[in-house]
C-alpha cells in the first residue's frame, strides 16, 4: 500500500456532514487556531482501524500522511507512528523521537498533541534525558508547548511528577488556552 492508497482509503471513509462539524470544532477558520486544516469526517476507531490494518507501512509512506495538509491523514501517521515504536528496538525508537521532533510543525491541533506526545516522547524519556522537553515548553509554538507537558502524562503514570510541576511552573502564563487546558490536564 502506498500513501496514495491510503489517502484514497481515507476518502472513502469520509462523511462531508462530520467533515463540516470537525471543521468549525476544531476551529480552522481564517485567525483560528486550526487555520486551514482541512477534514474528511472520519471518526478515531476507523482511524485506528486503519493503523491497525497498515501496521508495516513503510516508514516514508508514514511520513508522507504525516506532512499531509488532511488532519485525519496526520492522526493516522501518528497512530501508526507509535505503534512502530511499540515494536522497535532502541536506536530505531531514537530514530522514530527524532523524526517525530523533527516533524512537530505537522503535530498542530490538541489532538495530535494527546495520541502522540506522551507514547512516543514521554515514553521515550522515561529513563533518559529530559531537556528536550525544557526546550519545547519555551518554544514559540502552541504546540510545542502542549507536546512537552502532555509528554509528561508517561511520567505522571509512573509517580514521576517532578518535571510535569517545573514544566507546569514554566507554562503559568501562558496565553493560550489549549495549553492552560493541558497543562491544568496534566496537574
Amino acid at each position: 500500500m502506498t500513501t496514495t492508497d491510503l489517502l484514497d482509503a481515507l476518502h472513502a471513509l469520509g462523511d462531508p456532514d462530520r467533515a463540516a462539524h470537525a471543521q468549525r470544532y476544531f476551529k480552522t477558520g481564517p485567525g483560528q487556531v486550526g487555520e486551514g486544516d482541512r477534514f474528511l469526517g472520519i471518526r478515531v476507531p476507523a482511524l485506528r482501524r486503519l493503523a491497525r490494518d497498515h501496521r508495516d507501512l513503510p516508514l516514508h509512506h508514514t511520513l508522507a500522511l504525516l506532512r499531509s495538509p488532511i488532519h485525519e491523514a496526520r492522526f493516522l501517521a501518528l497512530v501508526l507512528l507509535t505503534r512502530r515504536y511499540d515494536r522497535a528496538d532502541e536506536p530505531a525508537r531514537d530514530a522514530l523521537v527524532a523524526l517525530y521532533l523533527d516533524h512537530t510543525p505537522y503535530v498542530n491541533h490538541w489532538d495530535l498533541v494527546d495520541a502522540s506526545a506522551p507514547h512516543l516522547l514521554g515514553r521515550h524519556l522515561l529513563h533518559r534525558d529530559r531537556r528536550p522537553l525544557y526546550r519545547l515548553v519555551v518554544s514559540p509554538s502552541l504546540w510545542e508547548r502542549r507536546i512537552a507537558i502532555v509528554a509528561t502524562l508517561a511520567f505522571i503514570r509512573r509517580d514521576e511528577v517532578a518535571d510535569t510541576l517545573a514544566l507546569a511552573q514554566a507554562l503559568l502564563d501562558d496565553p493560550e488556552d489549549l495549553v492552560r487546558k493541558a497543562t491544568g490536564w496534566m496537574l
